[in-house]
């Protein structure tokens, strides 16, 4: 048995050697030289959610050089993990960390895993130096990463996906999924950009209602994220111009001034965290009876009931994980079908994001990323 433990180590120690690694210097999304060993051999993903790019670059082999990483995919966002658990069951036993900035991230753990780099979404940059977290993991021989999908994705993401695929040695496959992620957004806005004079209806999307607290309203977007996704998209965010932030509140009686054309929520699977599970539970593979049940409740807090947008049907939910991944092109081309359906007649969003799951993701794909309270699925 001993015999049998020393061969496999020796076969692994040996397949480690194979890949050929580089001395290279990597800019994180702040600015940051970080010198390591390319490909990476051993790294931790400190937001799982990262693993929906990931799987973009490196398909089938997508964890064969990860070997930890942070609880959120499980908490967060369940229906994808069961995806990849389906596909690769032994991430099952995949030691999983808590989060940087709430102080229940284990470095001591961490380092036991012998990892060459931890990657940490930037909104964590601030709690891990003033923790004193990046300057025990230097000490520790740790690299720490700064990628960014969720800030400033008009500015980082593009930035992170070229990182993650020096770091997993998939540079050309970055490429490829950059290009292809631009062609589908240029869907959009190159025929928008041949529309004279028009026409943007008015739009409030609000942040995850129902997850938690009491349901009031109205936590939104500014100009970045979902914001940009709807400008994108030919609509007018009724929050441009006052929320400056990724996200913040606004009044309700500037939600009735205001009188969207279109109202649009962010729902997800939160049953896990949810201490009132009033969201939209939209995603891979959801019940879109539930989802529209949720959606068509939510529209009954004030001051929903007198808004144009719900009294003409026009009221929608979006998954909300689209705001933490670069797949932002489908949440693009289906707004579009909703605020100028007559233009986009003939783009077929859901067969474009099926397309993407055969083209570059490892897991199958299962509708159910929106709903809407008018028409149903994609209507």
């Amino acid at each position: 048995m001993r015999l049998n433990a020393l061969r496999h180590l020796a076969v692994l120690a040996f397949s480690l050697l194979a890949v050929p690694v580089l001395a290279a210097e990597i800019t994180d999304v702040t600015g940051r030289k970080v010198e390591l060993d390319l490909p990476a051999r051993r790294v931790i993903v400190g937001e799982a959610r990262q693993v929906h790019v990931i799987a973009a670059l490196k398909g089938d082999k997508t964890f064969d050089t990860i070997v930890g990483w942070r609880d959120d995919l499980l908490k967060k966002d369940p229906d994808s993990y069961t995806a990849y658990v389906e596909r690769f069951p032994q991430i099952e036993k995949l030691p999983r960390f808590g989060y940087v900035p709430q102080g229940d991230f284990s470095l001591e753990t961490a380092i036991t895993l012998s990892p060459d780099v931890i990657t940490l979404n930037l909104e964590a940059e601030k709690s891990a130096k003033e923790s004193g977290f990046e300057e025990k993991a230097a000490a520790a021989g740790i690299k720490i990463i700064y990628l960014d999908f969720r800030i400033d994705p008009e500015k980082n993401s593009e930035a992170s996906v070229e990182i993650l695929g020096k770091l997993f040695g998939a540079e050309e496959r970055a490429k490829e999924f950059i290009a292809y992620r631009r062609a589908e957004i240029a869907r959009v806005t190159d025929r928008l950009a041949s529309v004279k004079d028009l026409k943007r209806p008015n739009v409030f999307i609000e942040r995850a209602p129902g997850i938690s607290g009491e349901n009031n309203c109205c936590r939104t977007f500014g100009p970045v994220n979902f914001g940009a996704m709807v400008d994108l998209a030919g609509g007018h965010n009724i929050a441009d111009g006052i929320i400056k932030t990724t996200f913040g509140d606004l009044d309700p009686e500037q939600l009735v001034v205001a009188d969207p054309d279109h109202v649009i929520v962010t729902g997800s699977n939160w049953a896990a965290e949810s201490d009132i599970n009033q969201f939209v539970p939209v995603g891979r593979g959801a019940d879109m009876a539930l989802s529209r049940e949720r959606l068509a409740n939510l529209m009954k807090r004030t001051p929903f009931p007198e808004l144009k947008a719900v009294k003409q049907g026009n009221v929608h939910a979006v998954w909300h994980q689209f705001y933490g991944a670069p797949y932002e092109f489908f949440p693009i081309q289906q707004f579009a079908k909703w605020f100028h359906p007559d233009l986009f007649a003939d783009l077929d969003p859901e067969k474009n994001f099926e397309e993407f799951h055969r083209k570059f993701l490892p897991v199958t794909y299962k509708p159910g990323y929106f709903a809407s309270l008018e028409k149903g699925l994609n209507q």
